[in-house]
């Protein structure tokens, strides 16, 4: 009995010496949202919705004057080439809205590509950092359903996971920009 209960005791002793692996926890909203890779592909949308919406507005007005044409000159045409030309005009719209919908789908197929591509990245550099700095878990905090409900000011990686993301993001930047 007494040699189970010192072989029990040199147990306990060595699981306590044996290194403790640690636990973090990010809030992935403020990572993601920090992270420059996000922030140039928002840019990089906000142009392109911009010259989209740009181009679209012109298209319209276009339209617009050919509509007002047609009701200028309606009165002056016969009932028979004003319902053609109505008809006309009705489908020409309905192929400008088509067209407005699928351009708008495209563009916002890419954008959300490429922040999945964001997520992705984050998630992996996450995981390398846990693993290269010995930890255990990095939980990930959110506003809605959150792992993490409580975690110690010491345990917050957001900060340190985001400028270690930020830096290597803008070294990767720096080379794509020297191979140009």
């Amino acid at each position: 009995m007494k040699t189970i209960f010192k072989l029990l005791i040199i147990a306990i002793l060595f699981s306590s010496c044996q290194e403790q692996k640690k636990i973090g926890f990010i809030n992935n909203g403020d990572v993601i949202d920090n992270y420059q890779m996000k922030k140039d592909i928002e840019a990089n949308y906000k142009i392109r919705n911009e010259v989209f919406t740009k181009r679209m507005d012109s298209i319209d007005r276009e339209f617009q004057v050919e509509v007002k044409a047609f009701q200028l000159a309606q009165s002056k045409m016969s009932q028979k080439t004003a319902q053609e030309k109505y008809n006309e005009l009705g489908q020409k719209n309905q192929q400008l809205t088509q067209s407005f919908q699928q351009n708008q789908a495209v563009l916002q197929q890419g954008y959300n590509k490429e922040m999945d591509s964001v997520i992705k990245t984050v998630n992996a550099f996450v995981r390398d950092y846990g693993k290269t700095n010995g930890y255990a878990f990095i939980l990930g905090q959110n506003e809605v359903g959150s792992s993490v409900i409580y975690g110690e000011e010491a345990s917050d990686l957001t900060k340190i996971i985001t400028d270690a993301l930020n830096a290597e993001f803008n070294i990767k930047d720096e080379i794509s920009e020297k191979g140009k």
